[in-house]
């Protein structure tokens, strides 16, 4: 049987942690930056654990 492939988009877009978590980049940060406090796009530039739901459908995209 051949080897799964990994999703190409998802391994762009999540990452595994050193525990196991998924982490993501927040959604907001791509325009309009000017209009947005400081505070908020620091915010908004970190990174962001994967919520339980999704968790599931990543890691088959993964192939974990």
């Amino acid at each position: 049987m051949p080897k799964q492939k990994t999703h190409s988009g998802a391994k762009k877009r999540f990452r595994v942690t050193g525990s196991g978590k998924l982490m993501k980049q927040q959604a907001g940060m791509r325009h309009n930056l000017e209009v947005k406090a400081s505070k908020r796009k620091r915010r908004l530039n970190a990174d962001q654990v994967l919520a339980k739901g999704d968790v599931k459908q990543a890691k088959k995209m993964l192939g974990l």
